[in-house]
């Protein structure tokens, strides 16, 4: 059984990546669904007032919020659904050790960057998630609809790939959809032609992945954003595969203004994977 996890906070962005995972997993084999709500309170009115000092009261709340959201996953997707509430102040703290003692496979999350509070928030949560998680994070953008995954780019600097491409959890989640896959490096440097270093890595990568009989495609383009982007049109991706790892042209991904652009601005769903 595939478990995937699915944080909610009932915004809308989180709704519409609920709403993504459980049309998902319904082309997943054997995939559940569970939804998890992490808060110290429910607060209410613009001061931020609890509802109820009362536990048991907040429970109850909460309890019955995320048996409305199931109801309403049930009803566009048939498959199982769970949900749990747990109390606490750090969301990524909490998700995390939920990760690890559940054996979780897939953490599914939304982002929006429609303002800068929204950044602060939603954003860094399901940024600093992805950074930090034990298990593959797939990041849903606020305006993304489900569509069968059938294109899947992974984006790679060609460096170490031997020991820096994290190949289980990677080969785990190209399992979950059975895709055609693309891989693309983006490098300003590549001016006429392939040094014999990319060369020796794009063969061991196809070696790798051979699985999936991957393309091969190097982009001369100095903005990663802009060319992943515009590559996805291209391609008609479905989804972008990501390793954020230290000293990589990938380092800076959730960090720098430009490549924070590919989470905040791309329409199309983003999958982190560590080594």
């Amino acid at each position: 059984m595939k478990k995937l996890l699915v944080p909610t906070d009932f915004s809308d962005t989180s709704k519409n990546a609920a709403l993504f995972a459980a049309q998902m997993a319904a082309d997943v084999q054997n995939a559940t669904i569970i939804l998890i709500h992490v808060s110290d309170k429910i607060t209410g009115g613009s001061d931020g007032s609890p509802l109820t000092e009362d536990d048991d009261d907040r429970r109850i709340i909460l309890s019955q919020a995320l048996s409305q959201l199931k109801d309403e996953l049930l009803a566009v997707a048939n498959v199982p659904i769970e949900f749990v509430m747990e109390k606490g102040s750090s969301l990524v703290e909490i998700l995390s050790r939920y990760v690890r003692h559940q054996g979780i496979d897939l953490v599914i999350m939304g982002i929006t960057g429609a303002t800068r509070l929204e950044q602060i928030f939603m954003g860094s949560n399901t940024l600093e998630m992805a950074q930090e998680s034990a298990c593959p994070v797939l990041i849903i953008p606020p305006d993304a609809k489900y569509r069968k995954i059938k294109n899947v780019v992974l984006a790679s600097d060609f460096k170490d790939v031997d020991s820096t491409i994290p190949l289980a959890p990677l080969k785990a989640t190209l399992d979950l959809f059975k895709p055609a896959l693309h891989i693309v490096n983006v490098d300003s440097e590549h001016y006429v032609e392939l040094t014999d270093e990319y060369k020796a890595e794009r063969k061991k990568l196809e070696t790798m992945l051979s699985k999936y009989t991957p393309e091969f495609y190097f982009i001369r383009q100095y903005d990663f954003f802009d060319a992943i982007s515009q590559f996805a049109e291209d391609k008609n991706i479905d989804l972008i595969v990501i390793v954020p790892r230290e000293r990589s042209f990938l380092s800076g991904l959730f960090k720098t203004s430009h490549t924070k652009k590919l989470a905040y601005h791309s329409h199309i769903p983003i999958v982190a994977i560590h080594q």
